[in-house]
């Protein structure tokens, strides 16, 4: 399983937010290049990429991060969401470099994006599904709408997405362990890969998230935890490694 670190970028800087709240973010680094860096030296193999600012302004804002990134670590998938709302962003974010564009509010608000985006760019759509007991959650958290995680997860999946990222917001940003059955409840649903996101705090919670990888978990994205310290990367991926080869 890939453990995935985030790079949550606000003002051109690498921050992490509790639950979601722009007005309660943490300032971990003025240089998200060099946190990139960071992370790549420590063994990931993937890195998970978010404007926020481009969230919440429904157009990217911090591409050039992004971009200078990208040029940074070429062979290294990347994946990026906030602020993708058409195809021309994403056309620009893979030219730039970038692997998986991540669709969110947008793929909820208009489906047919994804329908689209997935027959021009095959292979390199991402859905990003935010949900609360359940249900979708979109516009940075703050709408939870009536759509069930799996109904619309299973409608992307026909559309031909790679993955789904799936966030409990009630775990995000605050060290309290991911939420397991949730995760493989979803996994087991569908038959395209799921990313877990939002919770992991320790070594132990990388080493459940590996008990459920064979029904489809293949990575789990991890922020605060890495940046506080609570969770050494590198250890986090090399028992994850490990459980893998063991299995």
């Amino acid at each position: 399983m890939l453990l995935i670190p985030a790079i949550d970028l606000k003002d051109g800087r690498c921050v992490r937010l509790r639950q979601g709240r722009m007005d309660d973010a943490t300032v971990f680094s003025d240089n998200p290049v060099e946190m990139a860096a960071r992370w790549v030296a420590e063994g990931a193999r993937r890195l998970h990429l978010v404007d926020l600012n481009g969230a919440f302004a429904g157009r990217p804002v911090n591409a050039g991060v992004i971009r200078a990134i990208a040029a940074r670590f070429p062979e290294l998938p990347i994946q990026v969401g906030g602020g993708i709302r058409d195809e021309a962003t994403i056309d620009a974010y893979l030219e730039a470099g970038v692997c998986y564009a991540i669709i969110g509010t947008q793929a909820v608000r208009e489906p047919e994006l994804v329908t689209r985006a997935c027959r021009r760019f095959p292979g390199h759509l991402i859905v990003g599904l935010d949900a609360k007991d359940g249900r979708v959650a979109i516009d940075g958290w703050a709408t939870l709408t009536e759509h069930r995680v799996e109904d619309l997860a299973r409608r992307f999946e026909a559309d031909g997405v790679a993955a789904i990222v799936y966030t409990d917001i009630g775990r995000d940003g605050m060290l309290t362990g991911p939420n397991l059955e949730a995760t493989a409840n979803l996994a087991a649903a569908i038959g395209i890969p799921v990313i877990a996101s939002g919770g992991i705090t320790h070594l132990e919670d990388v080493r459940a998230l590996c008990a459920i990888e064979g029904k489809g978990v293949v990575g789990a994205i991890t922020g605060r935890a890495i940046y506080e310290g609570t969770l050494d990367f590198a250890a986090g991926q090399r028992l994850a490694d490990g459980v893998a080869l063991a299995g």
